[in-house]
């Protein structure tokens, strides 16, 4: 379990966003599993970022990012990134099986960045499309191309699936 730094507060807004997610998880999460349509949605999802992660893996980008963390002084996920997800975004990642922190960290990085990278599974647009210059002049334009769709179906997927969710919730008494 990781430690809270002391500048990090138990009520921190990334934490309250945490509990909340877990709350509707508890409350929620067989009914919405069980939804049809919200089903389908998560196992396409879960193809989706699969599709995306070997993408990365095989142009190398998961290696220059992890590279540039450790051996440049830190990544493009700098502490805050976490304050982007919302209650929907976590609630997505627990339906999904992921764990949530329980105690937030956060030094010079994402609560979510950890030894082995992004512990979430289904992240934010940011965390999904973004690619700095570095990465951009080193990279084959068609593998951009190539990155770049198949990430947009990963977010479309997911933006349907937030707001199938949303839906579903509001619906409920």
């Amino acid at each position: 379990m990781r430690k809270q730094p002391e500048s990090q507060s138990a009520c921190s807004p990334i934490q309250k966003k945490i509990e909340q997610a877990h709350g509707l998880h508890a409350t929620w999460g067989d009914s919405l599993k069980q939804d049809l349509n919200i089903n389908a949605l998560l196992k396409k999802l879960e193809r989706n970022i699969e599709n995306t992660k070997n993408i990365m893996l095989e142009i190398g980008l998961v290696a220059e990012c992890k590279s540039c963390e450790e051996e440049e002084g830190g990544s493009c996920c700098g502490a805050g990134i976490e304050n982007r997800y919302d209650v929907v975004d976590l609630l997505i990642n627990l339906l999904l099986g992921i764990s949530l922190p329980t105690l937030v960290q956060s030094d010079n990085s994402c609560t979510f960045l950890e030894k082995n990278g992004c512990t979430l599974t289904a992240r934010h647009v940011l965390c999904v499309n973004y690619i700095c210059d570095k990465l951009q002049k080193k990279l084959a334009h068609e593998e951009l191309i190539r990155l770049q769709e198949c990430a947009g179906e990963e977010l479309e997927t997911q933006f349907l699936l937030h707001e199938e969710i949303k839906k579903r919730l509001g619906a409920s008494p």
